[in-house]
């Protein structure tokens, strides 16, 4: 454990805020940890001689039950996810060369070059004072180890205790070995049980040390809980404790940010989170759950399926369900701002006034059950750039809902509109379903049957679409790659976009849990 005590004039590292809830101050960790952090994130020992099933402690273990904020870095995972991870990143040829990515690389090496080509410290050697005892596996996290005020910390694993005390005193002192550290050394730490925690000075170090040993956050409930609702474990693990929006808001409170808001109520409120980040078949996901909370925002399970019934060349599509209720709440959040001259009201007045409609009943109409913006892959980029109203762009909006009421309002919005405008707004009708667009043939395929579904980039990258409440969708191979033509005036940039395929959002609900899903995929 490093002796340094805390340096004259520097504050107590507890201080009592006064709210009686915990507020996070920022602090400076020892010099050159940041670095050791990037190490670890980015990679973590010779992969080729790593356990095929990735297993062991996880630094959960060393961060005590009542942690706030969470996210762990685990280079140690299945031997799927490694193969998977390289054989991606490999593709993108900028990525490659200046990482020269290999499963028998040790990538903590490669990323320290990196890192000191930048901004490192001269005096730091990789061989004497990372290598011999960085481990596998790294966490930073914000800890309320028993006081009023949380602090930052980083957890390091450890495979030679005695070579990470030499190697955290030459990072506190940027190469310099600083056994005996100054006045105006920063940081401390405690090195035990194969972990490294790192604090602002030694003392919240053994603090949090200390908590762990009694309770530590692998076992919370509160933590399993979240983890099993997040699903398969990959190289990147985050947490958020429910007392972590109590933090937060308090401090955004002082600053009136969120009070009365949506945000406010929402921390207020707040259940936990999770979130993971991990490779699957040629896919780079992240995936969060979270509380759904007393008073959900109102809407629907149609937007996936809306999607999933474009034409299967759907360039890029946002589909939105929505549920009773919505425009009032929009209107409750508007009013609900602080500091704002004009209200939820005013504004819904003002559309009213000069649109013709009634609001907020018209809008509610107008957007019906789901709302899909589409755009097809027939992008002319020579025609558009020349274009005075963008016409020639394959671009339409599909809405499932009462379609004589649809066709009652767009037909008000018509009168509103200069004549030249007007054909933004034609309209056909199939079943439940009314195709808004200029285009005539476009708007037809919106309304045949459609096979987007279907297809291999929607299934990679949309899960769970018949009960998503919002989608989006890109595919960047449609239209012969419209990604790669529109960057065609950058051949290296095109070069390093050509391997991706499709870019998918994905948001819906499960039971009292609500899941959001970012895949990229790769061809």
């Amino acid at each position: 454990m490093s002796d340094r005590q805390p340096a004259p004039g520097v504050p107590e590292y507890l201080d009592q805020s006064g709210s009686g809830v915990p507020r996070v101050r920022p602090r400076s960790l020892v010099v050159g940890v940041g670095v050791v952090g990037a190490l670890a994130v980015a990679g973590a020992g010779t992969w080729a001689a790593m356990a095929l099933l990735g297993s062991g402690p996880q630094p959960a273990e060393a961060l005590p039950a009542g942690t706030l904020a969470y996210l762990s870095v685990d280079l140690d995972p299945s031997a799927t996810q490694k193969i998977e991870a390289v054989r991606m990143l490999k593709k993108f040829p900028a990525l490659d060369d200046r990482l020269g990515l290999d499963t028998s690389d040790d990538l903590r090496r490669a990323i320290y070059d990196w890192v000191q080509d930048d901004a490192g410290c001269a005096g730091l050697d990789y061989g004497r004072d990372i290598e011999p005892w960085l481990g596998a596996r790294a966490a930073v996290a914000v800890v309320d180890a028993g006081g009023d005020t949380p602090s930052p910390v980083v957890v390091l694993s450890v495979s030679d205790e005695s070579a990470a005390e030499e190697g955290l005193a030459r990072l506190r002192g940027c190469g310099e070995a600083t056994t005996s550290p100054s006045a105006t050394a920063e940081g401390g730490w405690v090195v035990s049980d194969g972990w490294a925690v790192v604090a602002e000075d030694a003392e919240v170090a053994q603090e949090v040390a200390d908590a762990a040993a009694t309770a530590s956050l692998a076992d919370d409930p509160t933590y399993q809980q979240w983890q099993e609702a997040v699903g398969d474990p990959g190289i990147v693990t985050m947490y958020a404790a429910p007392a972590a929006g109590g933090s937060l808001g308090d401090l955004m409170a002082e600053s009136g940010a969120a009070e009365g808001t949506e945000a406010g109520r929402a921390l207020e409120d707040f259940e936990g989170m999770a979130g993971t980040v991990r490779f699957h078949d040629g896919s780079l996901q992240l995936e969060v759950v979270g509380g759904v909370g007393p008073d959900p925002l109102p809407v629907s399970d149609r937007a996936g399926a809306a999607v999933a019934d474009l034409p299967d060349d759907t360039a890029a599509a946002l589909g939105l369900g929505l549920a009773e209720g919505w425009s009032d709440r929009l209107v409750e959040e508007l009013n609900a701002l602080d500091g704002s001259a004009t209200t939820g009201q005013d504004w819904q007045d003002r559309l009213s006034k000069e649109t013709g409609l009634t609001l907020p009943e018209d809008a509610e109409t107008l957007l019906g059950d789901s709302t899909v913006v589409a755009m097809g892959p027939d992008l002319d980029l020579d025609a558009l750039a020349g274009s005075t109203d963008g016409w020639e762009i394959p671009l339409g909006v599909t809405v499932h809902g009462d379609v004589a009421g649809i066709e009652r309002v767009l037909g008000t919005l018509r009168t509103r509109l200069p004549a030249e405008a007007a054909g933004l707004l034609d309209s056909d009708t199939e079943g439940d379903a009314v195709a808004i667009g200029p285009q005539a043939d476009y708007r037809s395929r919106l309304l045949a049957d459609g096979g987007l579904g279907d297809t291999r980039t929607f299934r990679a990258v949309v899960p769970e679409a018949d009960r998503a409440g919002v989608v989006l969708f890109v595919d960047f191979d449609a239209g012969g790659s419209w990604l790669t033509r529109l960057t065609r005036d950058d051949p290296e940039l095109s070069e390093n976009l050509a391997p991706l395929s499709g870019l998918g959002v994905s948001g819906w609900l499960d039971g009292d849990v609500s899941h959001l899903q970012v895949s990229l995929t790769t061809d």
